[in-house]
């Protein structure tokens, strides 16, 4: 809470509620639970709004917030101006409620008794809450996909469709729903306030009726990650940090080194992704009972760091550089098998990515176990080089795939961000 203070000021009692109750947002009590009011922003100074216009979207190296609503769409219709027209309005309701405004003006009362709301209004009275906005573009928009292996190319786009963009390969020890996997297009809602989010995802999935259904969706409440250099490192569902090592908005030289299309990665038809990025999504289940019957000596020989601090085992701070010839009665101090030692660069060809994840919490499974964990976002310049190697050597070597059940994946291609006058998507279909 005292980072979340740092950013955006005092905070009111009803913030204050939203966090405490972050376990019954993700369950469906959003309602309830609100965040920054309009009147909460204008006595800290602060408008609470990330720009929606720039080089790159929002919602990737801006600083990470607390609540997420990820959906993923299947686009239903064959008509391309169809689903050009939903997405040019798409952009302007997105911008406008990044601004903290209804998706048009006066949309939740104005149109009069007898007129269905453009806006559903339960964010009336809120702030932006920070809300960002990422749009994604996933395989089965240009043709076959696992989900549809049989789709042709409807929109007139394969051509386009760039060579890091494919459904992720199977991975050892998981159990992909295909009913909450893939998808065309997925929307990120990140904020301050669930409320809020859940207000963006719900009224662009209202606006795409007859061009999109939603295929999934996943509530996410705090983050996983720091993204810049102010935020403190959070903690996951294990009681641990994660995402120390995660890389930062200031790090802009390895940004461009491992988040950024450049234009050498494509072909002249897939320049359209040259200053984007692709998304990882998975929701990955944790077992969460048994790890909490292991020994805190287990637990932090899993993951290879202290659970306190959250220093690589043998040092003493969060920050120190993991060392892995430390050795204790001849074995390694940070096991063979540990999360740490597996997923650094060292271990991975040098291969980082830059996480921003959200912890969930899903009720029970039905037999008395909580359907809680992570669900994983990871950007990177090409996951079939960065988080397919990776997650391969995972899912076959570390200690930690024991208590973990991956139950969702998808991935889509994020182009770079809107110029003055653009539309999402404008550089794909035009």
């Amino acid at each position: 809470m005292a980072d979340r203070e740092s950013q955006v000021g005092p905070v009111s009692r009803r913030a204050v509620l939203g966090a405490a109750g972050a376990g019954l947002v993700v369950g469906g009590a959003v309602g309830a639970f609100g965040g920054y009011s309009a009147s909460d922003a204008a006595e800290a100074g602060d408008d609470l709004t990330v720009p929606f216009r720039g080089d790159r979207q929002a919602g990737i190296v801006t600083a990470a917030q607390d609540r997420l609503h990820f959906a993923s769409f299947d686009v239903i219709t064959d008509s391309r101006d169809d689903l050009i027209d939903m997405l040019k309005r798409w952009t302007t309701a997105a911008e406008r409620m990044t601004r903290g405004q209804e998706t048009v003006d006066d949309g939740a009362l104005g149109l009069g008794d007898y007129t269905p709301p453009a806006d559903t209004g339960e964010a009336l009275g809120l702030s932006p809450a920070h809300l960002t906005l990422t749009i994604g573009f996933g395989p089965g928009l240009f043709g076959p996909s696992l989900a549809d292996p049989n789709r042709r190319d409807r929109f007139g786009i394969a051509s386009r469709k760039p060579a890091a963009l494919a459904d992720l390969p199977a991975f050892a020890a998981e159990k992909i729903e295909p009913s909450r996997s893939y998808g065309d297009i997925c929307i990120q809602a990140c904020a301050d306030d669930p409320q809020v989010a859940v207000h963006a995802i719900r009224n662009l999935a209202r606006m795409g009726v007859g061009v999109v259904s939603v295929r999934w969706s996943q509530l996410g409440f705090g983050r996983t990650s720091a993204t810049t250099r102010n935020q403190d490192t959070p903690r996951n569902m294990f009681g641990f940090k994660d995402g120390t090592a995660n890389i930062r908005a200031e790090d802009t030289g390895t940004l461009d080194e491992h988040v950024w299309v450049a234009a050498s990665d494509n072909p002249p038809a897939a320049q359209w992704m040259t200053g984007g990025t692709y998304l990882v999504a998975r929701r990955i289940r944790m077992d969460i009972e048994p790890w909490d019957r292991a020994n805190l000596l287990e637990q932090e020989n899993i993951i290879g760091r202290t659970k306190g601090e959250g220093a690589p085992l043998g040092q003493t701070g969060e920050f120190d550089d993991p060392d892995f010839q430390i050795t204790s009665g001849g074995a390694p101090l940070i096991p063979k098998t540990s999360h740490v030692r597996l997923a650094h660069p060292d271990q991975n060809n040098g291969v980082q990515i830059l996480r921003r994840g959200y912890n969930f919490t899903d009720g029970s499974d039905g037999f008395g176990h909580l359907d809680a964990g992570l669900f994983f976002i990871a950007f990177n310049r090409d996951s079939f080089k960065q988080f397919v190697p990776m997650q391969h050597q995972l899912s076959r070597k570390d200690a930690m795939t024991e208590y973990l059940i991956p139950n969702a994946s998808a991935l889509f291609a994020v182009p770079p961000g809107l110029k003055d006058g653009e539309w999402w998507g404008q550089h794909l279909f035009t």
